[in-house]
């Protein structure tokens, strides 16, 4: 059967206004030029963390707001990353150029997010679910047992008489201090994020937006759902591998630093920042570091209250306003935005219609 999809964008992908194009560009400067201007060394290497683990959203966001599967495997798949960056800084004896390290450390795991896929062609729900938990937990046995690569020999590149408590691939040489490497980062992830964007803008978004509505009408229409499928996993796990490079480059990574439970967390935050839309991602990431520390250093509240302001902000989001916070945060833009007269009001139009 030949594959016939829509070419219709759908309007949650409308094509990018002059306003859009100047809320990614304010925004890209207000993180690259106005945060190291008014953080410390301290809340810079948490923003550090942020734009890192905003790839990780964004990638589980992708998944689940796109083709709408659930997956408990994305910080396993972290760790997967940062092990194949080591793996490669070692295999090429520490003279990889650091960007192609970061595409290939996102190809091959993305391999890897391939296989972890396979069984979405036969399952979905919880099933599927279970499934992904099932293999985050034999990535982090796997990992326990071979440790992070440190320049031995072997397959696993793992010395014991070297063994230390980090491991870590040598920034790059424009980027050695906390702030230009948070520079770098954030670089990373808009690139990251305009081929996330390329993707749902185009033939594959189409096909995941069937396919999310209704598999049985998408595979009657000639969608090809074992390629799409596949597709979405292979590019969530590619992101999320970016991010493991960039953060065993950061500040260097350990075997107890990836636990399976965090990805409940994860998944948690992700639905609360939003899942229909990219700023989302970054929405998410704020609640998965920045907040924390909020609680902790600034309020001085005990983290574990996380779990009780995550499970209300969860149900909220299921009961109230399943597009999350950044709809909420969308909202208020398009207002203030309306009353300096900076945007025409529209009220037709959906403030989920807003995607960088």
């Amino acid at each position: 059967m030949s594959e016939t999809v829509d070419t219709r964008l759908p309007s949650i992908v409308t094509a990018a206004t002059p306003q859009r194009i100047a809320t990614v560009l304010g925004f890209l400067i207000f993180a690259l030029f106005v945060l190291p201007a008014v953080l410390s060394s301290f809340w810079m290497k948490i923003a550090l963390e942020m734009a890192a683990y905003s790839l990780v959203t964004l990638g589980l966001g992708l998944l689940v707001g796109r083709v709408g599967i659930y997956s408990l495997c994305q910080i396993p798949l972290v760790a997967a990353g940062a092990w194949i960056a080591l793996r490669l800084h070692f295999l090429f004896d520490e003279s990889l150029p650091f960007p192609i390290l970061l595409v290939l450390t996102g190809l091959l795991t993305g391999v890897l997010g391939v296989v972890i896929g396979l069984p979405a062609l036969r399952l979905s729900g919880l099933y599927l679910a279970l499934v992904t938990l099932m293999a985050a937990g034999a990535i982090t046995l796997v990992l326990v047992a071979v440790k992070f690569p440190n320049g031995g020999g072997g397959f696993w590149g793992f010395d014991k008489r070297s063994a230390s408590g980090f491991n870590a691939v040598p920034r790059p040489s424009i980027a050695e201090g906390d702030v230009a490497y948070f520079r770098y980062t954030v670089i990373v992830a808009a690139i990251v994020f305009m081929v996330a964007a390329w993707h749902i803008k185009g033939k594959p978004g189409r096909a995941w937006a069937s396919l999310r509505h209704s598999e049985v009408t998408a595979v009657a229409a000639g969608v090809n759902h074992t390629l799409y499928k596949l597709w979405a996993f292979a590019l969530s796990a590619a992101i999320t591998g970016v991010a493991g490079g960039v953060i065993v480059a950061a500040n260097g990574v350990t075997t107890n630093q990836f636990p399976v439970e965090q990805s409940i967390l994860l998944l948690a935050v992700v639905l609360l920042g939003g899942v229909y839309n990219l700023w989302g991602a970054l929405v998410a990431a704020f609640f998965l570091r920045v907040f924390p520390q909020i609680l902790d250093k600034e309020l001085g509240l005990p983290v574990e209250l996380l779990t009780i302001l995550f499970g209300v902000g969860v149900m909220q989001v299921l009961i109230v306003q399943p597009k999350g916070v950044v709809e909420d945060l969308t909202n208020v833009g398009r207002f203030i935005g309306t009353k300096l007269g900076l945007i025409r009001p529209t009220p037709s139009a959906s403030a989920s219609e807003t995607v960088a």
